[in-house]
C-alpha cells in the first residue's frame, strides 16, 4: 500500500536526481563555450599569427591545449556515458529499490 506521503517523497528525490542532471549538463555547456573561445584564441594565435598578448591568451599553447582538450573529453564521455549505462529507468529501479529498504526498516507503532 502506497501513501501520498511515499509517492511525494519519491517525486522529491527524483526531482533531486534530474536537478544535479541538470546542473551537471549545464556546467559541461559553459565548460565547452568557454573551451570553444580558448580554442578560437589559440588558432588565432598560432594559424593567423594575431598577436594576443593578454593576460590569459598569453599562456595559451600547444601543451595546455592539448591537456585542456582531453580534460574536456573525458568530462563529455564521463557525463554521457553515465547517461546511456545508467539511464533514467535504471535510476528510477534503483530508486524505487532504494525507498522500498527504508519503508521497510520504518516501524511503525
Amino acid at each position: 500500500m502506497e501513501t501520498n506521503c511515499s509517492n511525494d517523497r519519491e517525486k522529491f528525490e527524483f526531482q533531486q536526481i534530474f536537478s544535479k542532471k541538470a546542473v551537471k549538463l549545464k556546467s559541461l555547456y559553459v565548460h565547452a563555450f568557454i573551451y570553444a573561445i580558448g580554442l578560437i584564441i589559440y588558432l588565432l594565435k598560432e594559424c593567423y599569427g594575431v598577436s594576443l598578448n593578454f593576460f590569459p591568451a598569453q599562456y595559451l599553447n600547444s601543451v595546455v591545449m592539448v591537456i585542456w582538450t582531453s580534460v574536456f573529453l573525458v568530462s563529455v564521455i564521463d557525463l554521457f556515458a553515465s547517461y546511456k549505462i545508467f539511464d533514467e529507468e535504471w535510476e528510477e529501479q534503483k530508486m524505487k529499490s532504494l525507498l522500498d529498504k527504508k519503508v521497510k526498516k520504518q516501524k511503525w507503532e
